[in-house]
């Protein structure tokens, strides 16, 4: 009698579906971690914290955005390394390429992923003889990409070429000129419950004795690639050459619960657009994947970062890639 109603009770609870649950209850955490074992989900949110949560997303049309430059195009006869990360590639700018920052109740994560990207690549390209941290600040407010209702990357990239200054987190004047006007939200969100609008474009550092057009890092989009217009080996390619790459994928509700694993969709409906940077890649039990950098502060994920499948454009993240250059003779 007792396996009976053991069985029955599993049968009940298999029927369930995604479409029976709150996706802000601890139901439908548990939903997520029985469906499928590559990564581990955890409550982090509570369901007052949605429409933050949504904003702290781009929501911008990245993929569909086309700009006129002349495109870097890799040889894909060159071989890859089954894992590559570039913080250890480029040892001496390990500590700006894994560098975590925090965009707190902005919706920055595209001035963020590239302000992140640019600041490693001025590291890889220069022989780590300039390693600074590029302003998120400056991108988010003098950009014209966006702000913190969204923005459109490539546009980010595209602008570097008038000129970004350093700067680096909230009241952090010794890393730069403009530091990021929020102070982190530590264990993201659940100290941070008031979502702000973007600051005015100031052309001033932080500091008045800090000249604001001496801080300027120039630099120019040189690579647009992806599955979309390529293949996912010219992304792959152009990290190992020149340094992550910024990017952008569609987020559903799941992902808010994501602690640690290997990232795919699994349940819940679409919200928006995330960008994020994309470091290297890995192999784990066979199942290939993505190593990305988020802006949700070091305490969220994987130590700040966190692991996504490859080579099956889950969500899109393999849509299209961003990558620039540094133009060290203007600066």
């Amino acid at each position: 009698m007792k396996l009976k109603v053991l069985f029955l009770l599993f049968i009940s609870s298999s029927l369930c579906t995604e479409e029976d649950f709150d996706p802000f209850s601890n139901d439908f955490v548990d939903y997520i971690n029985q469906k499928q074992s590559r990564w581990i989900a955890n409550r982090s949110f509570d369901k007052k914290q949605i429409q933050l949560l949504e904003n702290l997303f781009s929501g911008d049309n990245e993929p569909k955005i086309t700009v006129e430059f002349t495109p870097t195009i890799h040889n894909e006869d060159e071989e890859l390394p089954e894992s590559f990360d570039a913080r250890e590639a480029w040892p001496d700018c390990a500590d700006i390429i894994g560098f975590i920052r925090d965009q707190s109740t902005c919706g920055s994560c595209w001035a963020f992923s590239t302000a992140e990207a640019i600041s490693d690549r001025i590291c890889i390209h220069s022989n780590a003889t300039r390693k600074v941290l590029v302003s998120a600040q400056d991108i988010l407010t003098c950009s014209s990409a966006g702000g913190c209702h969204g923005g459109t990357s490539v546009l980010a990239w595209e602008y570097w070429k008038n000129g970004y200054v350093t700067g680096g987190l909230y009241n952090d004047t010794n890393e730069g000129c403009k530091s990021y006007f929020l102070p982190p939200c530590n264990d993201h969100m659940n100290n941070c419950t008031n979502y702000v609008d973007t600051p005015e474009c100031v052309s001033q550092c932080d500091d008045s004795k800090v000249d604001y057009n001496q801080s300027k890092t120039y630099g120019h989009l040189s690579f647009r690639n992806g599955s979309i217009n390529g293949t996912v080996k010219q992304i792959q390619l152009e990290i190992l050459k020149n340094g992550p790459v910024q990017t952008t994928f569609t987020v559903y509700e799941d992902f808010a619960y994501y602690k640690s694993g290997i990232y795919q969709y699994t349940a819940g409906k679409e919200r928006s657009r995330h960008a994020v940077k994309i470091i290297g890649w890995g192999v784990e039990k066979e199942v290939e994947y993505w190593l990305i950098a988020n802006s949700f502060n070091a305490n969220w994920g994987e130590d700040g970062f966190f692991r996504m499948i490859r080579g099956k454009n889950d969500c899109g993240i393999e849509d299209v890639a961003n990558g620039g250059l540094p133009d060290f003779d203007l600066f």
